[in-house]
């Protein structure tokens, strides 16, 4: 599956490349050098990310993530959980490893897709230094409320569907 995804970005590259190219030769050779260097500035931050969330992994203590965020943690699991989604900053890299460790540390499947779910939908770091500088005030907040209950219903319906 892996393979397909990354073959289906290579497609669209390539598209997108031909398109460019198709408009005027500078407009390729712009893009090339634009992305070559977002390349150039996001590959390191991306391997930071990795290896830092791999340290994440290996120090999370077990036992208080059983504790915590185990299945027998209940609702208070979830609390909990999303709350450390909304503060948790960085990217996908951050957020999916350290669920992916949480699970790997005994937490809950309810309790990590609350985590993760609360990540994607309302990190503070986004919304303050996103969302707000960007969009309207009230209509940051209209979705940040609209947003709340997510997390749990999602965790709720983990719960009812049972064990994965």
């Amino acid at each position: 599956m892996i393979y397909f995804v990354d073959g289906l970005l290579w497609v669209i590259a390539i598209g997108l490349g031909l398109i460019a190219m198709s408009r005027s030769r500078k407009v390729f050779r712009d893009s090339v050098s634009e992305g070559a260097m977002d390349c150039v500035r996001l590959i390191p931050r991306i391997m930071l990310g990795v290896i830092g969330s791999g340290y994440i992994a290996a120090l999370l203590p077990q036992e208080v993530m059983g504790n915590w965020f185990g299945a027998d943690s209940g609702v208070t699991g979830i609390l909990i959980a999303a709350v450390a989604g909304s503060i948790t900053p960085g990217g996908p890299v951050v957020g999916f490893s350290i669920g992916a460790a949480a699970l790997k540390g005994g937490a809950g499947a309810p309790q990590v897709l609350a985590y993760t779910i609360a990540w994607a939908l309302f990190a503070w770091q986004r919304v303050f230094l996103w969302e707000l500088p960007v969009m309207p005030p009230r209509l940051v907040w209209i979705r940040v409320a609209a947003s709340l209950p997510i997390p749990f219903l999602v965790a709720l319906g983990a719960l009812l569907l049972g064990k994965p």
